[in-house]
């Protein structure tokens, strides 16, 4: 990861003008093409700047872009929301001066919290920012299985499914994998220099090409709802969905709550897994 929030703009703005074909925003390919996506200077063309500035961006120099010129990009390339809103994240953080590495409380989980979570009766987690699961009531454990024994740093969900043998519990691993780094990717970029970002996608990308392949498409995703597919080793296939709820207080952790369809076979499967974990 860099730590430098102006290379991690330019990284940004590359990858997304790179994959962005010429057709899809009006203009005529040509014949002679040879780079992939648009070039520089039709990018700052459509959104309304000079080529020159534009390439001082891409190259990570000392630019300071106005919200205008970062939401004229974010049109130009066809951005969706979270896009456009991590477009600004990163422009706002290469904006900021250097600063003196702060310290960094450690992410706890408020008592209030873990009473909450052992009332819920569907299957429920306590994930930090940077994806670690902190806490879980007896369902949710129930749904980790083995991944609840590890210790403590390497109870992260994208250790969880980032590995080949996670393909059997997890139909669509490589999906959930791929939204999963996008998450992160969006946390990070609201707290570049936090310890625990630094340590952890480090880690990742020396332990797995396939994480540092995905981190490299600087795709981001929000951490706020999404959906869950596991093979059950007990009951069977689970299709889950999951809210993220931000605890009160300062940015950090959040509830993760997965739910069922109701009067679905997944909430019989579901249910029945509840009913093994009171059978004495």
């Amino acid at each position: 990861m860099s730590d430098d929030p102006r290379r991690e703009l330019a990284d940004f703005l590359r990858t997304r003008r790179t994959r962005l074909r010429p057709q899809d925003v009006g203009l005529e390919p040509g014949p002679r093409r040879r780079v992939a996506g648009l070039r520089r200077e039709e990018l700052a063309l459509l959104a309304g700047v000079s080529s020159d500035y534009y390439q001082r961006m891409e190259q990570g120099r000392d630019v300071r872009p106005s919200e205008q010129v970062l939401d004229a990009l974010a049109r130009a390339l066809n951005f969706s929301a979270e896009e456009s809103r991590h477009l600004h994240s990163l422009a706002a953080a290469a904006r900021t001066p250097a600063r003196l590495p702060r310290s960094y409380e450690p992410e706890d989980v408020p008592d209030t919290t873990l009473r909450l979570l052992h009332t819920m009766a569907s299957p429920a987690l306590v994930v930090g920012r940077f994806l670690d699961v902190l806490a879980w009531n007896p369902l949710g454990g129930a749904l980790l299985g083995e991944f609840t024994r590890q210790p403590q740093k390497e109870r992260n969900l994208l250790a969880l499914f980032l590995h080949p043998q996670a393909d059997r519990t997890c139909p669509n691993r490589a999906a959930t994998v791929s939204e999963l780094i996008g998450m992160l990717r969006t946390q990070v970029a609201a707290a570049p220099g936090h310890p625990r970002a630094v340590e952890l996608v480090g880690a990742l990308a020396v332990r797995s090409d396939e994480f540092a392949a995905l981190w490299a498409l600087h795709d981001v995703e929000e951490p706020t709802r999404g959906q869950m597919r596991l093979d059950h080793p007990q009951v069977g296939e689970l299709n889950l969905d999951w809210d993220a709820y931000p605890i009160p207080g300062n940015p950090g952790p959040a509830l993760m709550v997965c739910t069922a369809a109701e009067d679905s076979l997944d909430a019989e499967r579901l249910q029945r897994l509840a009913d093994l974990l009171s059978t004495p």
